[in-house]
C-alpha cells in the first residue's frame, strides 16, 4: 500500500493479460461531466500505435433515453442502454450531475447486478455518490474530491471515507478523488491488468507520470482550512497571526480569556480538532504557502512557520501531504 492510495487487492491477481479485450462501459447521463468522461475514452477507447492490438473494448452506456447533453453544451448519442452493463468487465461512473442529484433506481439495480456477477465498478470524483447509493461501498473504504468528503461521510456513515488519498482500490469497487485522480486510478487498473510496462507506455503517450507522488491533501487550498472557524473565527485569527509563538493550551486559553477545558471544548466544536492538531495544520498550511510563493530555503520556512526543527517540519509535512517539502515546491513553485 502506498501513501497516496489504499489498495486492498493482491497486486498479482490480474497480471495475466486477458485472451480478448475486456469490455469497459462508461456510464453517461444528462449534464455529463465532460472531463471525467474524456478520461475514460482516452484511456480505454482509443487505439494506440504503441500497442499491437486494442487493450479494451469500449461502450458508452446511457442512463436516460435519447441523446446526452454534456457539460459545456455538447450533445451526443451513447452506444447502448443500461442493459450493456450486464456484459461489462469494468464499469466506470465518470462523475455525477450533482452530489444531491438522485440516482435512478434502474441504474442502481444494474450496478448491483453487474457487481454480483463479478464486474468491477470504478468511480471518478462525485461518481462515488452513485456507487454509495447502491450500498456496495458499505463497510469499505472510499475517496472522492476533498470538497465532497464530509458530505459523503455524513450521508453514508457505513463508508470509511479517506479524504487525503488519490484513489482507493477495494477489489471490485474502486474510487478516485478529484477529476484528474481518475487518470491515476485508470492507469492503476491498466497496470493491474497488463503490467507495469504497458501502464508506463500509456502514461508516456499521455505525457503523464506513471505514478504521482503524494495524495490530494496537497491540493486543498489554504483558505478552506482558514474558513472553518465559524463563531470562533476571531479567537483563531489571534493564534493564526503568530504561528511562530510557542503556544501551549494554557497560553492559548489565557489569550482567549477561557479556561483550558472550555478552550478544548470550543476547538472541538468549531474545528473538529484539538488546539495542538489545529496549530500543526495551520503551520503546515503557512509553510506550504511559503514553498509556493517564496525562495526561502527549507530550514528558513520551518523556522518561520513555527516548527522547532527542520527535521520535525519535514516529518510533519510528509505525514500531512504524503510528499516532501522539496517535492511540493518542485510541483507548485511559480
Amino acid at each position: 500500500m502506498r501513501s497516496d492510495t489504499k489498495d486492498t487487492r493482491d497486486m498479482n491477481m490480474q497480471q495475466i493479460p486477458p485472451t480478448s479485450p475486456p469490455l469497459v462501459c462508461s456510464v453517461v447521463y444528462d449534464q455529463l461531466c465532460t472531463f471525467e468522461y474524456g478520461i475514460t475514452t482516452e484511456l480505454f477507447a482509443l487505439s494506440r500505435p504503441e500497442f499491437p492490438k486494442d487493450l479494451y473494448r469500449f461502450k458508452s452506456v446511457c442512463v436516460e433515453d435519447g441523446p446526452v447533453c454534456a457539460a459545456g453544451g455538447m450533445n451526443f448519442m451513447p452506444d447502448a442502454g443500461l442493459e450493456m452493463l450486464a456484459k461489462a468487465a469494468l464499469i466506470i461512473i465518470p462523475g455525477w450531475r450533482g452530489i444531491d442529484a438522485p440516482v435512478p433506481s434502474a441504474l442502481i439495480d444494474a450496478l448491483i447486478a453487474a457487481h454480483k456477477r463479478g464486474a468491477r465498478i470504478l468511480t471518478i470524483c462525485s461518481g462515488v455518490f452513485v456507487l454509495a447509493a447502491t450500498g456496495l461501498l458499505a463497510g469499505k473504504s472510499a475517496t472522492t474530491h476533498w470538497r465532497y468528503a464530509d458530505a459523503l461521510a455524513a450521508r453514508f456513515p457505513a463508508i470509511q471515507v479517506l479524504p487525503n488519498v488519490l484513489y482507493v482500490d477495494e477489489g471490485q469497487v474502486l474510487t478516485s478523488a478529484g477529476s484528474a485522480a481518475g487518470i491515476d486510478l485508470c492507469l492503476h487498473v491498466i497496470r493491474q491488468q497488463y503490467g507495469q510496462s504497458v501502464a508506463n507506455k500509456m502514461a508516456r503517450s499521455l505525457i503523464l507520470p506513471a505514478h504521482r507522488e503524494g495524495g490530494q491533501a496537497q491540493y486543498v487550498p489554504k483558505s478552506s482550512a482558514q474558513n472553518m472557524g465559524g463563531t470562533f473565527h476571531d479567537i483563531l485569527a489571534k493564534f493564526r497571526a503568530d504561528l511562530h509563538a510557542d503556544w501551549s493550551v494554557q497560553t492559548m486559553a489565557e489569550i482567549a480569556n477561557l479556561s483550558p477545558r472550555t478552550l478544548l471544548r470550543r476547538f472541538s466544536a468549531h474545528t473538529g480538532q484539538s488546539p495542538i492538531n489545529w496549530l500543526r495544520r495551520e503551520r503546515l498550511a503557512e509553510a506550504r504557502d511559503m514553498l509556493e510563493t517564496t525562495d526561502l530555503n527549507i530550514d528558513q520556512i520551518a523556522y518561520n512557520s513555527g516548527f522547532a526543527t527542520p527535521e520535525n517540519f519535514r516529518l510533519q509535512f510528509k505525514n500531512q501531504y504524503q510528499i516532501s517539502p522539496s517535492q511540493y515546491r518542485n510541483q507548485f513553485h511559480g
